[in-house]
């Protein structure tokens, strides 16, 4: 076991801060009468491979929001060159990633934020499912666990396809609620079996807290 010490994630800025305070707790917490469980198993330092199903545009200010650390994703490079946009995304720990770029390239990228001791968000399917479970799991997140070392955390975010789904222009005003459960190790290898066996287990685990229960206004 290494004796090395944990890398340190990199300080909240005050723009994120003030994302935060100001604009996403306010809509999650009063508009969405939003919560979040399961705290206790999100490490505070380190790379971390953050995973979630996906099932609205909600889905990264939340992750990005509510676990306590922030969370950085991939974004499109275009919108680093919008005016004031591109200030508060990159504060708020969003990363470029050119149009047509390579799956490869995605992963050096978020392979580099995860060096640095951030935690990286992945959607395990990579696109937003009508029913808001995980359908179609890509081995993304697996990867990025197994290059990096880190490991990685299963959250479901519950509601966000009913309250801002595929199609929705005018979100609905239901109760969200982030469920995170434990950690896993990252995968023995790069193999592609070792890469699915990590990416059915983020599965399973995403979709039992998604099945836990109903949820209370």
């Amino acid at each position: 076991m290494s004796d090395a010490p944990l890398l340190r994630t990199p300080a909240p800025t005050l723009t994120y801060q003030l994302v935060s305070s100001l604009l996403v707790f306010p809509v999650f917490r009063g508009l969405f009468r939003g919560s979040t469980v399961g705290l206790h198993n999100v490490p505070k330092q380190g790379p971390l491979v953050v995973v979630a199903n996906h099932g609205s545009h909600l889905d990264p200010p939340l992750l990005g929001h509510a676990l306590g650390r922030p969370v950085a994703f991939m974004a499109k490079a275009e919108l680093f060159a919008v005016p004031l946009l591109g200030a508060v995304i990159r504060a708020c720990g969003a990363y470029p990633v050119r149009r047509g770029a390579s799956d490869r390239e995605a992963i050096r990228t978020a392979t580099a934020r995860l060096e640095e001791g951030w935690a990286t968000g992945v959607f395990l399917d990579g696109t937003r499912q009508v029913d808001g479970r995980v359908n179609c799991p890509q081995p993304g997140a697996a990867l990025l666990a197994a290059r990096s070392g880190a490991p990685l955390l299963p959250v479901a975010i519950v509601n966000s396809h009913r309250a801002l789904g595929n199609g929705q222009i005018w979100p609905r005003f239901l109760p969200l609620q982030l469920r995170v459960g434990p950690t896993i190790a990252p995968p023995n290898g790069r193999r592609r079996a070792d890469l699915d066996a990590t990416t059915a287990v983020l599965q399973e685990r995403i979709n039992a807290l998604l099945e836990q229960g109903p949820l209370h206004p």
